[in-house]
Formats: C-alpha cells, sequence, structure tokens
C-alpha cells in the first residue's frame, strides 16, 4: 500500500549527516538532500547556513516526527539498499530499491541512489529510465545528466550518449558546469580540473573525468582518476559519492 500525505512525506523529508561511509540517504520531496550534500538548488539561505554547519561539523540531523510503521519500513528498506551498495552487493541493492518502486511507484523519480546500483547491476534500459525520471524532480543536477550518460554509452555507445545528454539547468557546484561540457564533448578532462578549487571540487573533477574515461574505453585514464577520487583525503568532502567511488574500485572491471 502506498503511503500519502503526511505520513509519506516524513520519509521523504528525512535528512542525515555522518561521517561514516555507508550512512543511507533519504529522499526529499522537490529535490534530493542527501548524505552527499547534493544541495537543492532552490533551496533558501537558512537551509543551506544549516546544511554546511551539519555537514561541518559532522553530526546525525534527523526528523524528529514519530512515524507510523508503513513509513519506518520505508525507511529500512532505502536504509538497507544503501548499505547493501555500501558493501558492493549490487543485486542485493538493486533488488530493495527495486522492492521501494513496486510499494511506492510515485516516488521513483526521487530514487537517483537506485540509478547508480543500476549502473552497476548493468541493467542499461532501467538506469536510464531512472535518470530520466530522476530530471523530471532535480532538472539542475548536472550529475543526472552524467550518469544518464554513462548508461547510455554503455548500452549504445558515446556517440548516442552525446547525442542524448539530457539538458540541465544551472548548477553552481565546482566544476558540474565543466563536466557538463566534457560530456557534451566540448572541453577535456584538463579543463575540468583545472577548473577545481578545493578538496571537495577535485573530488567531484577526478569521480566524473574518470567515468567518462572509462566510458570511452581508455581503462588507465579511469583507473588513475577514479583511484584518486576513491583516495581516504576525500571520505569527508565526498561523502554518499565517495562511497560511489570505492564501490567502483572494489567492482571487477567493468
Amino acid at each position: 500500500m502506498e503511503l500519502r500525505g503526511s505520513e509519506f512525506r516524513a520519509v521523504l523529508r528525512g535528512v542525515r549527516v555522518r561521517a561514516s561511509t555507508t550512512k543511507a540517504p533519504l529522499p526529499f520531496r522537490g529535490s534530493i538532500v542527501d548524505v552527499n550534500e547534493r544541495q537543492p538548488s532552490g533551496c533558501s539561505n537558512s537551509y543551506r547556513s544549516g546544511w554546511r554547519i551539519a555537514r561541518l561539523v559532522g553530526l546525525t540531523v534527523a526528523v524528529a516526527w514519530t512515524l507510523p510503521s508503513q513509513a519506518q519500513t520505508a525507511r529500512q528498506i532505502l536504509d538497507t539498499a544503501v548499505a547493501e551498495f555500501a558493501a558492493a552487493r549490487i543485486e542485493s541493492s538493486v533488488a530493495r530499491f527495486d522492492d521501494l518502486v513496486v510499494r511506492y511507484p510515485d516516488d521513483m523519480p526521487y530514487l537517483w541512489q537506485r540509478g547508480i546500483a543500476l549502473y552497476y547491476a548493468e541493467r542499461w534500459d532501467d538506469c536510464v529510465a531512472q535518470f530520466e525520471a530522476h530530471r523530471l524532480v532535480n532538472p539542475d543536477d548536472v550529475e543526472n545528466a552524467a550518469w544518464h550518460y554513462l548508461c547510455v554509452a554503455r548500452r549504445d555507445g558515446v556517440a548516442s550518449a552525446e547525442a542524448e545528454l539530457l539538458p540541465v539547468g544551472t548548477d553552481f557546484r565546482v566544476p558540474m558546469r565543466e563536466v557538463y561540457e566534457l560530456y557534451r564533448g566540448a572541453l577535456s578532462p584538463e579543463q575540468v580540473l583545472a577548473a577545481t578549487n578545493d578538496s571537495l571540487s577535485r573530488f567531484y573533477g577526478h569521480l566524473y573525468v574518470g567515468l567518462w574515461y572509462e566510458a570511452q574505453g581508455d581503462e588507465d585514464e579511469a583507473s588513475a582518476h577514479l583511484t584518486e577520487a576513491a583516495g581516504d583525503e576525500y571520505a569527508r568532502p565526498g561523502l554518499y559519492m565517495h562511497m560511489v567511488a570505492r564501490v567502483h574500485r572494489a567492482l571487477p572491471a567493468r
């Protein structure tokens, strides 16, 4: 049975910020706020301030609602799906994400984490569909367009991935604009990395340059950049996506 109204929104508004790489994100209605702090571009200044403070202190920030049993179940399934992904148990993780989609089909667009798991499960059609759906609720996110590109590239080739690159709005995070232009075929990896200016931007640069090189079939360059992104120095700034980089390095070559 699908939860509606305030009950399910209680789950969708949960926000957690922790230092562990196995922490579990929760979807947020209207945009996604997760443990990697992918801020919704339209959030208020007060929210942004709270986001930064919570991230710097490394505390757990959780909703204070008393949730009904169904809502607790939704959160538990999501937590387990992410924990299984963090442990590189991809099929188990995807099965739990799929369970959420079956139980709460209207909320499938918010589960970008499922799209990443589907990429590693090599379910290309479902992966593409997930990121196309997420664009409808988070249209400014360059990472969403990048993962869509990666799924299409594996299914249909790089030329098709460039041609079908999802449009995005304004993503203010550095170096997301450069990442988008790289995936569009308009910039070089060197230009992406040159635009970085702190540890978080360098992490994103190495991660998405590495994934791009892998899509091009350049395993040596891909390995160098993804190994850098998975390094311990980026665990705190990278958070959820650092966990993705670690899982990527732990899995067999694709």
